[in-house]
């Protein structure tokens, strides 16, 4: 069996949207887009490798893979490469295969099901980046097993939030914690 993580930057008021560009998520009349970048330093490219290093597959909504994977395949990085050899499963009513990237599959509907069923799978983790209206589906299906949240020393006042009004309660075992010089706080949660 797989484990589901989610990977996500988050403020301190649970704020996920658009933390890596101005332009990245206007939905709403959000104008604070690109709030991630100021903490970003050497470290956390490093931390976020590691906790990463079990992934078998990434599982992520179409407004992140339509925007994540044209961006790091323009301008490089560190995550390029991983980015494009992984296998992707996107979450989506509106894209058809075959899809740009390589080694990329729509999942079927309803996506939760498509989810609970790659967990069934033997294999390293299926990793969510990003993604928050896949999050919030899995948190009412219960898939999710791990958060590595990223949290950033900042509160925004609005925004699309994690943990919305209404979001199942759940139980959470902290299992690992890094602060870098920056202040940021990256926090590994097990569910259960």
């Amino acid at each position: 069996m797989s484990d589901l993580v989610v990977f996500m930057n988050v403020t301190l008021d649970g704020v996920i949207q658009a933390p890596a560009r101005a332009d990245e998520d206007t939905r709403d009349g959000f104008s604070h887009g690109g709030w991630s970048t100021p903490y970003a330093d050497g470290s956390v490219g490093r931390i976020a490798s590691e906790r990463m290093s079990d992934t078998q597959a990434l599982v992520l909504g179409r407004r992140t893979y339509e925007d994540i994977l044209p961006y790091w395949n323009r301008t490089g990085g560190p995550f390029k490469q991983m980015l494009n050899d992984a296998t992707k499963y996107v979450a989506s009513t509106t894209l058809h295969e075959p899809l740009p990237w390589p080694n990329s599959r729509v999942l079927g509907e309803p996506v939760t099901d498509g989810v609970a069923d790659l967990r069934k799978e033997s294999g390293g983790d299926l990793v969510v980046l990003g993604s928050g209206e896949l999050v919030r589906s899995l948190m009412g299906r219960d898939l999710i097993d791990r958060y590595v949240l990223l949290i950033h020393p900042l509160v925004l006042g609005e925004g699309q939030r994690l943990y919305p009004d209404g979001a199942p309660a759940s139980a959470m075992r902290l299992t690992d914690s890094t602060t870098t010089p920056t202040g940021l706080v990256i926090a590994t949660y097990q569910v259960h």
